[in-house]
């Protein structure tokens, strides 16, 4: 039993110092002074114990990994379609995967996939993401990993709901510091708005330069190129010219009329009569 632990110790220091994982020709090769017999017994004692983990490597060749002491508490008593299960999962990385891949990649029945998830669910393993853009479809991802935007849609939701009610806050807030400033740089907001905490999130500068394109094209205010050689980043101004809210030619009633295709001169509806027509021309 002490020689099988003491070679159980050596087979997890040589996996520890490859992090890729070790195919068993690898193992057997480091081991020479090894019985095959004793190297299979020490390995299935370390999978058995869930310390190790089989896994297919870009070549297609098996290759095992060592699993943390701390990590491999949460498999005790896991079987072998759970452990499977488990891998398709991780596999999927924080984009997730759902039920009919899990089912195509493992070869496991619907019944037990949704069976086993519920078991690892319960032991806070993995856990499901509604996906943003598709509500009704439930993906799965490992319990400590933080979604893919894509999934969450990022900042701009909040519990999946397009969240237009932060986006006007946001807007404002840039528009805000940008009028005081005079003169702002990408750096610069994007500093202010992460100062003030106005999101639970995280907000790259891509999510900023979005926020405050769209207060550029609604004519609040002016890109500016960089200037000198030290400054790379584009700047923001208040507009030299606001472009209004609304014209006399855009506010013009022909436009939303609906029944536009039935007015002629001369006809039942005709500009001469029309009541909206001549409010707009006093306007």
């Amino acid at each position: 039993m002490a020689a099988t632990k003491a070679l159980e110790e050596e087979l997890l220091k040589l996996l520890r110092q490859s992090p890729q994982g070790l195919t068993d020709d690898a193992l057997a090769a480091a081991l020479p002074h090894v019985k095959i017999e004793e190297r299979v017994n020490a390995v299935n004692m370390l999978l058995a114990s869930k310390r190790l983990q089989l896994l297919k490597a870009s070549n297609n060749k098996l290759v095992y990994k060592e699993v943390a002491a701390e990590e491999a508490v949460k498999f005790k008593g896991l079987n072998t379609e759970e452990m499977l299960l488990y891998q398709c999962i991780k596999a999927a990385g924080n984009t997730g995967v759902w039920t009919k891949d899990m089912r195509i990649r493992t070869n496991l029945a619907q019944p037990q996939i949704t069976k086993i998830l519920k078991v690892l669910e319960s032991r806070r393993i993995v856990k499901s993401v509604k996906n943003v853009n598709n509500p009704s479809r439930k993906v799965y991802m490992l319990y400590e990993l933080e979604p893919s935007r894509e999934l969450t849609g990022g900042a701009w939701y909040t519990e999946n709901q397009f969240d237009s009610e932060f986006i006007n806050v946001l807007r404002e807030a840039c528009y805000s510091y940008i009028q005081r400033q005079k003169d702002a740089s990408l750096g610069d907001i994007a500093a202010f708005i992460r100062s003030r905490g106005f999101s639970k999130v995280e907000l790259r500068i891509e999510d900023i330069h979005t926020i405050v394109m769209t207060l550029v094209y609604d004519g609040r205010i002016d890109e500016v190129e960089p200037e000198g050689e030290d400054d790379n980043e584009d700047h923001y101004r208040p507009a030299v010219l606001v472009v209004p809210d609304a014209t006399a030619l855009t506010d013009v009633p022909c436009g939303v009329c609906p029944v536009a295709g039935e007015c002629r001169e001369g006809g039942i509806i005709s500009p001469q009569t029309c009541v909206y027509y001549d409010k707009w021309l006093e306007f």
